[in-house]
């Protein structure tokens, strides 16, 4: 059994020694991954293809099956080497240092909550009736927009990837590569034409964040969808941390002029490749591929997971890095809501006695949690007046 270390360092200012005190709370997200003896690939290599490499603390990576990332940690400018042979195995979890770091000094998320008595769904509805938890941060993943009617991307048989071989590309994630990409853009925006914003609508789960944000409740919302469904509810960008990109705004690839959206919309719609009217560059809409960095709003979660008093994670497989890694994040006296058809992550293999897991239909999940804070009434007329208003806009 060797051990490979993958370092995400999204911390400004100083960074401190990961062997101290400081390194061990500053470096929550540095993740120590398990492996077994393995055959070395080629760096850059996974499963005998090349693939772009996120340099770390800035893109994301799978967790689930086998992958190999060799880098450097790249903090302030500056680069310092790290073996960073990472292999993630079957069966295989990553450990955040985060919690290893409470397990030996008491800091962050840690323990099983031996002694306390295990909190209920109630439970988390009382104390935002009384006022005790007022700063909600909600981590969502495509599990909430299934209900709209747009495929998530891993269920197998209705899932994107499973469904991609219409869009004629050597394997499903090459759609969001960007060397594929600039070979040969037509099936990204093929699949982008299905997924633009205007051809789906918001569902309860959506409306339920919009509730919160009505309410003063929502400190900040990280979606990893890029359907744009939170803004069509009327959740305000300023409550948005959008991880994986977003349709709303587009980018030359050329000369990185940065556009609207929807001023491509149309070519998108009419089987167009969009290119820049200044320079003919390719525009390519600002969604996260696989090796690009995430937006720099994803580090608001150096400060808002630390001020969260309750973390609600709806509708997502906590599969993909770093955004998985926020449900580590958050202090471990306040209580996480699962709201999941399955259940995934920390809530499977180290639960917390603050921990509330709802398990299957998310709508469901998220109805019964507002018939406990008693605002069914409300979520109606909001979802009511909502709907009109989508309904007049597409007249």
């Amino acid at each position: 059994m060797s051990l490979g270390l993958w370092f995400r360092a999204p911390a400004i200012g100083n960074v401190f020694p990961a062997a101290s005190l400081q390194g061990f709370t500053a470096w929550r997200n540095l993740w120590i991954y398990s492996q077994r003896t393995h055959h070395r690939r080629p760096i850059g290599s996974i499963g005998g293809r090349n693939l772009p490499l996120a340099f770390l603390g800035s893109g994301f990576i799978h967790t689930s099956g086998t992958s190999l990332q060799r880098g450097l940690l790249e903090c302030h400018g500056e680069k310092m080497a790290i073996a960073c042979g990472v292999s993630r195995i079957k069966w295989s979890r990553p450990v955040s240092l985060f919690t290893a770091a409470s397990a030996i000094f008491g800091v962050g998320r840690g323990g099983g909550g031996t002694g306390n008595q295990k909190l209920t769904l109630q439970d988390v509805a009382e104390l935002i009736q009384k006022k005790e938890c007022r700063r909600v941060v909600v981590m969502a993943g495509a599990g909430i927009s299934t209900p709209s009617g747009i495929p998530d991307f891993r269920s197998p048989g209705s899932g994107l990837y499973s469904n991609l071989q219409q869009y004629d590309i050597p394997y499903p994630e090459a759609i969001f590569e960007l060397a594929y990409f600039f070979h040969n853009p037509k099936p990204f925006f093929t699949l982008a034409k299905e997924l633009y914003p205007g051809n789906y609508r918001p569902n309860y789960s959506h409306y339920f964040l919009r509730l919160l944000h009505d309410k003063g409740l929502l400190l900040r919302l990280y979606t990893q969808n890029i359907d744009g469904l939170e803004r069509v509810a009327g959740i305000p960008p300023d409550k948005l941390v959008e991880a994986h990109g977003t349709f709303a705004t587009a980018t030359c690839t050329v000369c990185q002029r940065s556009y609207p959206g929807e001023d491509f919309r149309g070519d998108v719609m009419a089987d167009k490749i969009p290119h820049c009217p200044v320079c003919t560059g390719l525009i390519k809409p600002d969604i996260v591929f696989f090796g690009e960095e995430l937006p720099h709003r994803f580090l608001l979660h150096v400060t808002d997971f630390p001020m969260a008093d309750v973390l609600f994670i709806i509708g997502t497989s906590l599969e993909v890095h770093p955004f998985a890694s926020l449900a580590d994040a958050v202090r471990s006296s306040i209580p996480r809501v699962l709201i999941n058809r399955d259940l995934v992550g920390p809530f499977a293999w180290q639960p917390q006695y603050s921990d509330v897991a709802l398990l299957g239909d998310v709508v469901r999940g998220v109805e019964k949690f507002v018939e406990l804070m008693g605002w069914k009434e409300e979520m109606q007329e909001l979802i009511q007046r909502e709907t009109e208003k989508l309904d007049a806009k597409d007249k």
